[in-house]
């Protein structure tokens, strides 16, 4: 085997630059996986331009990492040499911070963030925390489980929790990388799905991956077309527009949910009365641990959910990401080290 490996790191802001490094040995506690696909993400952008509080680089991105365990560090008795692992956002906590103590370890304050405070996916090796990896079913390939690692829990996870029953109407804001998941997760979740998305061409697309009504923003008031159909017990607010999120509110039901799981750059703005008359409430909901990761492919697998996917070799991570940035990806780019994974 090779002492060093290919990866690609975040230089300077806004500067991705293919590297050799040294092959590192796992820590207590860590493995080392032999990466064979990496989605690329929105919040990579955070990494790649330097903008994230506290950001060190160089420092390679990438927190949707499927690969094989090639070595195990110290104390790490659960997982075996060769087994097919994948890594999300959430990396890793430290036990002993008072999120951690009250066992919601998704919100530790001392978390580890792959690609962000440890180097990601966007490479042929990387080390990972064992602790907070999931083992990858045989039904998917590793291009396909990647996204399902961020993008796939972040929306299954932000749907399960949110106390619907099966029935309840439940509205889905855009259908991107976040939002064409959310639809099919929502769908056969048992939950009436209504797709809201700009532009008639995207209805068809909406219907194919379980939309029961989509609702297009260039031609009808979203909030009206919502209450029309009896309000919706949830809408999960994927795209990132901070300005088209906040009428959104008024389309709830009473006591109905405003889910965030996409992050605008420019602030949301809400108005008071539909929040309190009706009990209306906004929260964000945040990826999840590694078991809950599983729960999410086991899920995907049962109802043969998968992302809609773009790859391109790690050569050509500078170009994927911008792919993604431009908003040209249909619908998640994944990054691939070898011929065929």
């Amino acid at each position: 085997m090779k002492n060093t490996y290919k990866a690609v790191e975040v230089s300077a802001p806004g500067t991705l630059r293919v590297v050799e490094r040294p092959v590192p040995e796992p820590g207590a506690g860590q493995v080392r996986i032999r990466v064979e696909a990496c989605g690329i993400c929105h919040t990579d952008a955070a990494v790649v331009t330097g903008a994230y509080p506290g950001l060190e680089l160089p420092r390679v991105p990438g927190h949707e990492a499927v690969g094989r365990i090639e070595s195990l560090g110290g104390g790490v008795s659960r997982w075996k040499i060769g087994q097919r692992v994948g890594v999300g956002f959430f990396g890793g906590e430290d036990g002993v911070c008072d999120p951690c103590r009250r066992g919601d370890t998704v919100h530790c304050r001392n978390a580890v963030y792959p690609g962000v405070t440890t180097d990601g996916g966007y490479a042929e090796v990387m080390i990972a925390e064992a602790r907070a990896i999931s083992s990858i079913p045989a039904e998917l390939p590793s291009t396909e489980a990647a996204p399902l690692l961020c993008a796939g829990i972040t929306t299954y996870n932000a749907l399960r929790n949110a106390g619907l029953r099966g029935g309840d109407l439940v509205a889905v804001q855009g259908i991107g990388g976040l939002g064409h998941l959310a639809v099919q997760f929502a769908s056969h979740m048992g939950f009436r799905t209504v797709a809201i998305g700009r532009g008639r061409e995207k209805e068809p697309l909406a219907k194919e991956l379980g939309a029961h009504v989509y609702v297009d923003t260039a031609i009808s008031d979203v909030a009206a077309a919502l209450q029309k159909l009896g309000g919706a017990r949830a809408i999960l607010a994927t795209a990132p527009s901070g300005v088209s999120i906040g009428p959104l509110v008024s389309g709830l039901a009473p006591r109905g949910k405003l889910i965030l799981v996409g992050v605008p750059g420019d602030p949301i703005q809400l108005g008071a009365f539909p929040l309190v008359f009706g009990g209306r409430s906004i929260h964000g909901s945040l990826a999840g641990t590694a078991i809950e990761t599983e729960d999410t492919l086991a899920f995907a697998v049962l109802q043969s959910i998968r992302p809609m996917i773009e790859t391109a070799p790690l050569d050509h991570a500078a170009e994927a990401y911008a792919r993604m940035m431009q908003g040209k990806a249909r619908f998640r780019m994944v990054l691939t080290t070898a011929p065929a994974v």
